[in-house]
């Protein structure tokens, strides 16, 4: 079973992660730590056109707003 495997799309996860963006709307072209935001999770990508695809950051979350960001399996943790 791949890391990627144990989020599902619409559950709720942590970062647990030091992960720092710079695209994050409230602070555009600044560090952003997203340690601690709690998103759902909109899609894992697995495949592309129908072949399988081994992508960087294969988890894509969605925060607060219309904020996403990709990640990857061990950045993040499943919310209770």
């Amino acid at each position: 079973m791949s890391q990627e495997a144990k989020f599902a799309v619409g559950q709720k996860v942590r970062v647990k992660a030091n992960v720092i963006v710079y695209h994050h709307p409230q602070h555009k072209g600044k560090p952003y730590d997203l340690t601690g935001q709690v998103g759902e999770v909109v899609e894992v990508i697995e495949t592309w056109q129908g072949r399988p695809l081994t992508a960087n950051l294969p988890i894509v979350v969605k925060f607060e707003g219309k904020f996403k960001a990709h990640l990857e399996a061990d950045e993040l943790e499943p919310v209770v």
